[in-house]
C-alpha cells in the first residue's frame, strides 16, 4: 500500500525522522544512561520517563520508516481539464450560511486542520476530486448535510 504525499510533506517527514534518530534519541539515551548510573532504578523518575520516551521515539521511527518506504510523491500540477486533484487549494462557500472555507488537498500524513490541509480521503476531499469551479458538492457531517459551492481552485 502506498501513501500519497506531496514533496513538501515527504521532506517534512524525512526531517522529523532525522531529528528523532540523530538528535533526540541520542540525547534521551544519554540522560537515561546517566540516571541509571545513580543507582536504584525503581524510584528514579528520570530513568523511568527516559525509557518511556525512547519507546515512543522508536515507535514513531518505525511508523515513519513504513510511511517513507511506501510513499508515492504526487506531482502537483494543473490538470488539463482544470479539475480538482491532489495538491489543489480549494475555496468553498457554504450555500446556506455564505461562510467561506479554504482547504488544500493533501495525503493522510500531511493533515493539519489549523492550516486548512485536509486529506483527499476525507469526506470533503472525496467529494471535491474531479470537480470544477462553480460546481456544488454535498457533504454528510454528524449534524446533517452541508452543501458547498466551489468558488476557486488554485495549484
Amino acid at each position: 500500500m502506498s501513501h500519497l504525499i506531496s514533496q513538501e510533506g515527504f521532506d517534512k517527514l524525512k526531517e522529523e525522522w532525522h531529528e528523532l534518530k540523530y538528535v533526540e534519541r541520542p540525547a534521551v539515551q544519554a540522560r537515561v544512561t546517566a540516571a541509571a548510573a545513580e543507582g536504584d532504578r525503581s524510584e528514579n523518575a528520570e530513568y523511568t520517563f527516559g525509557r518511556m520516551r525512547i519507546r515512543e521515539i522508536d515507535r514513531r521511527l518505525r511508523f515513519l520508516d513504513k510511511v517513507l518506504d511506501t510513499a508515492k510523491i504526487v506531482e502537483q500540477k494543473v490538470p488539463e481539464d482544470n479539475s480538482i486533484r491532489f495538491g489543489a487549494t480549494v475555496t468553498l462557500k457554504d450555500t446556506k450560511s455564505g461562510k467561506i472555507k479554504t482547504y488544500r488537498l493533501v495525503g493522510p500524513q500531511e493533515i493539519d486542520p489549523l492550516k486548512g490541509n485536509i486529506s483527499v480521503t476525507s469526506p470533503v476531499g472525496k467529494e471535491l476530486i474531479a470537480k470544477h469551479t462553480g460546481e456544488k458538492i454535498k457533504v454528510t457531517v454528524p449534524k446533517g448535510v452541508i452543501e458547498y459551492e466551489i468558488v476557486e481552485v488554485v495549484y
